[in-house]
């Protein structure tokens, strides 16, 4: 059994070996077949190729592209390489190939910006001076080119970025040209705002001084101070604006080299203003800045700061109420209270305790816009009422937040009782009230306010100087006359004192860019001066 065994087993090995070398042999006798068939059929076709500065002739396999062939040839294009003919082309016996060698590069260069000159003509000066009022810097700009090169040689250059590194300031030459219009004797000061330098007219409008010329104010705090001996001002920040707006400073008239002090204060917007009570003391609000429209969030906060001193806080930042985002506003009394506005209502600001103390509700304004209505608010000169903007209410279906009417209204302090002095005046009325002048016996003020023109389109509407005694009666147009152009809003500023000779006192204004003073007794207007650069003032 062991060697049947044995046998059987042995003889089976050696029938699977001859089938296995049979299979081999069928197998390789197939693969040998398919290789001379196909070695049979194919066929090679000549090529000329010309790359990386050589001309080669090539066999390649018959059919194929331009991009095969290359690599049949052993040549990579790369990603920008072209081809003529193009890489997809399927390629006939003596056809050419030319690849050319693309690559790009990024190059930066810095470039200067040459600044402007300008030349401004102002009656402050004598005719012929010129003075420079600022000096010119050429700014900054960082270029990034694309350059492109084929076979060595730059085809193109493309700026693909520009980066200003630094703006150019402009050069501003001042040249003085002869005023001809009549001076005219001033109690106080007048200073005013022209090509972002300040000036001072003092007891005269022929004695015009340059107090600030740094040409970079920007006009939204310009006060002088009670006696009128400081003027408080804003400077545009030279940082840019998303990250600091301007920076609030002061500096003195009376010195014969002013030189301007900052408050340690900056992105003041809405409300600075001096303490009639605490001189070279001034109180202050902020915002904070913002690359979006209009370019800052309201604090709705209250500082204040003396001269030299750092800022101490009043009122903690809050939000403001309806449109708070925009920013409230503030007005002085003659015995240092505060009185406050924002869109939806006025009040008191309690100093002591740092809070609001609401007077009266007012229905906000909704402007489809990126800003917001405030009501205009002023104190009487006695103290003792607060004159303001009320947003009136329209007929249905008109709706109270869209309605294009405004009045102006009175609210005593004493009695708390309100009325309506004037009806349909527009939104920027902007009430101011004179210093208090003696009436036989009694102390009297005037109240001088704008009337729109077109009170039912008040925003874009131009307005006529009204004046009126305290409680509303006297009411007369005193300027600009009924055939002239109206003037753009602005608060009206009282004189200080009566001027010698004139029937009432004197309101300075701003009327085409030129300042006009104007006796309110008998509504005679006198034109001071003629460039047109005038864009604030004030007169204490």
């Amino acid at each position: 059994m062991v060697k049947n065994s044995f046998f059987f087993g042995d003889n089976a090995r050696r029938i699977q070996s001859h089938y296995r070398f049979t299979f081999f042999v069928i197998l390789s006798a197939i693969l040998l077949s398919s290789c001379q068939l196909s070695q049979a059929g194919r066929t090679q076709i000549s090529i000329t190729i010309t790359a990386d500065g050589k001309t080669q002739q090539y066999d390649v396999a018959s059919g194929s592209t331009v991009l095969q062939a290359l690599q049949q040839a052993g040549i990579t294009p790369g990603d920008l390489d072209k081809s003529d003919p193009p890489f997809y082309t399927v390629l006939s016996s003596g056809d050419s190939i030319r690849l050319t060698r693309v690559k790009d590069e990024f190059t930066t260069e810095t470039q200067t910006i040459p600044f402007d000159q300008q030349v401004v003509r102002n009656e402050s000066l004598p005719e012929g001076q010129q003075r420079l009022v600022q000096a010119g810097v050429n700014g900054q700009e960082e270029i990034t080119y694309q350059r492109v090169f084929e076979d060595g040689v730059e085809t193109s250059k493309t700026v693909v970025k520009t980066v200003i590194l630094q703006n150019p300031v402009p050069e501003i030459m001042m040249v003085g040209a002869q005023s001809s219009f009549a001076p005219l004797p001033i109690p106080g000061k007048i200073a005013y705002l022209a090509g972002g330098n300040a000036w001072i007219m003092d007891t005269s409008t022929a004695n015009r001084t340059l107090l600030v010329n740094t040409g970079d104010l920007d006009g939204r705090i310009f006060a002088l101070s009670p006696d009128g001996s400081y003027l408080l001002f804003t400077r545009k920040s030279k940082k840019p604006a998303d990250q600091q707006i301007n920076t609030l400073w002061v500096v003195s008239t009376k010195s014969s080299t002013p030189n301007p002090i900052w408050l340690n204060a900056a992105n003041v917007v809405h409300f600075a203003a001096w303490s009639p009570t605490s001189p070279r003391t001034v109180f202050f609000s902020t915002v904070e800045p913002r690359n979006t429209a209009p370019g800052w969030q309201a604090n709705n906060d209250l500082y204040k700061v003396n001269i030299g001193g750092q800022p101490q806080k009043i009122m903690d930042a809050n939000s403001g109420g309806v449109y708070g985002w925009w920013g409230m506003s503030f007005a002085m009394s003659p015995d240092g209270r505060i009185a406050y506005a924002r869109p939806d209502g006025i009040g008191i600001v309690m100093q002591n305790g740092g809070f609001l103390a609401p007077l009266l509700g007012v229905t906000p304004l909704e402007t489809h816009s990126d800003w917001a209505w405030v009501p205009s608010i002023v104190w009487g000169g006695d103290g003792k009422t607060i004159y303001f903007v009320n947003h009136a209410s329209a007929p249905a279906p008109v709706t109270p937040e869209e309605s294009p009417y405004f009045d102006l209204e009175a609210t005593s302090m004493v009695s708390n009782f309100t009325v309506d002095m004037s009806q349909n005046v527009g939104m920027f009325a902007y009430p101011s009230a004179s210093p208090v002048r003696m009436n036989g016996q009694e102390k009297a003020y005037q109240v001088a306010y704008l009337q729109a023109i077109f009170p039912d389109q008040s925003q874009t509407s131009r307005y006529r100087v009204v004046v009126m005694d305290r409680d509303g009666s006297n009411r007369r147009v005193v300027f600009p006359s009924a055939d002239s152009t109206g003037i753009e809003p602005q608060t009206p500023v009282w004189a200080p004192e009566p001027i010698q000779g004139q029937s009432g006192d004197f309101l300075a204004l701003v009327y085409q860019g030129n300042l006009w003073l104007v006796d309110t007794g008998n509504g005679q207007a006198y034109q001071i001066t003629g460039d047109g650069l005038i864009t604030t003032i004030d007169w204490k």
